[in-house]
């Protein structure tokens, strides 16, 4: 038996290489792995791209077919080939680095000669033997990496974003149950890092949740973006090398493969240089990544401690904290979302940069732009499950400290300042600084307000929201108004009162 040949030979224009005898990709990939060793990532490593490129390798090939450009045994081939590397197969053989010269076609060409070696096999020829279904002639019939490329990133980014959005929808879920869990418990907001006005930590969690939600609705929004392709417009838009037909019936065959409602854009020379829809969603990204690293510099600050610092929040430990402190434990979980966060901002200015160095009918920069918007939307994701199963879920409250810090605050003062005067409140605030007393205790000292004024104004409902004493005279008839106010005990849960 002939022992198996170690390599094969394949030809281009600039002459002859030796390509691996059980490779699926040729000679051009080849000179890709040469020339461009830039991230060390290859495009494999990003399963939704792949699929996204052998999709739209797939509908060419479907078009082509019917419009009878591509004969019958080679289209099957084609597809059987794109249907198998869709579900899985042959990942490693997409081995260019994601950042690389020549606007995406070492990646394009990556593909097409996976495809047509596949294809190869599948008709029963040896790989390489390009006589009987060529990565050129046939697999990229009617297209260019111009249109193929961005039309395929579109896709892989709508497929990305999927996941950030289910998992912002996850967080948002585990907030609002957390923001009912503590919807009574009264805690000090802060304002300046200084003690403003009492609030609820379910009020605080509920922020936290609304946020995120207005981030998933602007991540929801992109997907008509990203959903106008140039594919059909090959070079620089014009179409060159396509039947007339081609363009309109190769995005059919795109929206029933993928089950996404994908339109020609308008002008597909525009649309093939035009590089703002990866400006928008990376901006969205940046959004996100700023507003999740907001409320993990909020986690960290209000878990500080745990005695010397705010102490209000008890976050999971999740791992010793010192090599020679013992009994540390550090906010691992928000520090690691923090820390993703400013990756993801970085990229923006990134994506920022490339987009606006285009050039006449071509950005030639989309490769680092496809590089760092797939690498945000996994590490946004990624950092966001984290934070979620790791940290949030598991947040306890210091129900005990907090109610202490609410009781000795100033700045509860402010609730009685509308009652006894802007004056009078500077005054009771500045002896209870100066005499570490509460103000409640200076007031009823000076006799300001009666009993049943203060428990009423100390109520929870008037301490974190609209006042129901506001406007009426506190009098017999308002007095009697206000009978279904319990008087303020520490800790009291407002459960019962919906007023």
């Amino acid at each position: 038996m002939a022992q198996q040949t170690e390599f094969r030979i394949e030809h281009d224009l600039l002459g002859e290489e030796r390509i691996p005898a059980d490779a699926y990709y040729g000679i051009q990939t080849l000179r890709a792995l040469h020339n461009f060793n830039i991230t060390g990532v290859p495009i494999g490593h990003f399963p939704e791209l792949i699929k996204a490129l052998v999709l739209v390798k797939q509908a060419a090939a479907q078009a082509n077919r019917e419009l009878g450009l591509l004969g019958r045994a080679k289209a099957q081939a084609i597809c059987d080939a794109c249907t198998e590397i869709a579900d899985g197969g042959l990942r490693d053989e997409f081995v260019v680095d994601l950042i690389q010269g020549g606007a995406g076609t070492s990646t394009n060409m990556n593909a097409n000669e996976v495809i047509a070696n596949r294809a190869l096999e599948l008709m029963g020829h040896q790989r390489g033997d390009y006589r009987f279904l060529h990565p050129n002639n046939d697999v990229n019939m009617s297209q260019s990496t111009n249109d193929v490329y961005p039309t395929a990133v579109r896709l892989a980014l709508v497929l990305a974003d999927d996941p950030l959005i289910a998992a912002l929808r996850e967080l948002c879920r585990v907030l609002e149950a957390k923001a009912q869990e503590y919807a009574g418990v009264l805690k000090m907001g802060r304002t300046q890092l200084q003690d403003a006005v009492p609030m609820t930590f379910g009020q605080e969690f509920e922020g936290w949740a609304i946020t995120i939600g207005e981030d998933t609705e602007r991540l929801d929004e992109m997907t008509k973006l990203l959903t106008e392709i140039n594919l059909g417009g090959t070079a620089i838009g014009t179409g060159i090398n396509t039947h007339p037909d081609y363009a309109r019936l190769v995005v059919d065959k795109l929206c029933a493969l993928t089950g996404f409602d994908f339109k020609l854009a308008p002008s597909l020379i525009e649309a093939t240089s035009d590089m703002g829809a990866f400006v928008t969603l990376s901006g969205i990204l940046r959004r996100v990544a700023v507003k999740q690293s907001k409320i993990c510099n909020d986690l960290r600050l209000l878990s500080s401690g745990p005695r010397a610092g705010l102490g209000e929040l008890l976050l999971p430990p999740m791992q010793p904290g010192s090599s020679i402190m013992p009994g540390k434990v550090n906010p691992v979980i928000p520090e690691a979302v923090n820390q993703t966060a400013y990756q993801v901002i970085g990229n923006d200015l990134t994506v920022t940069l490339a987009a606006e160095a285009g050039q006449l009918q071509l950005n030639a920069f989309e490769p680092v732009i496809v590089s760092n918007l797939m690498g945000s939307l996994r590490m946004m994701t990624n950092a966001i499950t984290m934070l979620t199963d790791r940290c949030i879920r598991g947040i306890t409250v210091n129900l005990e400290h907090c109610e202490q810090l609410v009781n000795n605050s100033i700045g509860v003062i402010t609730a009685f300042s509308p009652h006894i005067g802007y004056e009078s409140a500077s005054h009771v605030a500045g002896r209870a600084l100066r005499e570490n007393r509460g103000v409640v205790e200076i007031i009823r000292e000076e006799t300001l307000l009666d009993e049943k004024k203060i428990d009423a104004i100390m109520h929870p409902t008037n301490l974190t929201g609209p006042s129901l004493l506001l406007g009426v005279a506190f009098d017999e008839e308002a007095d009697r108004t206000h009978t279904h106010l319990t008087p303020y005990k520490p800790g009291a849960r407002d459960e019962d009162d919906s007023t």
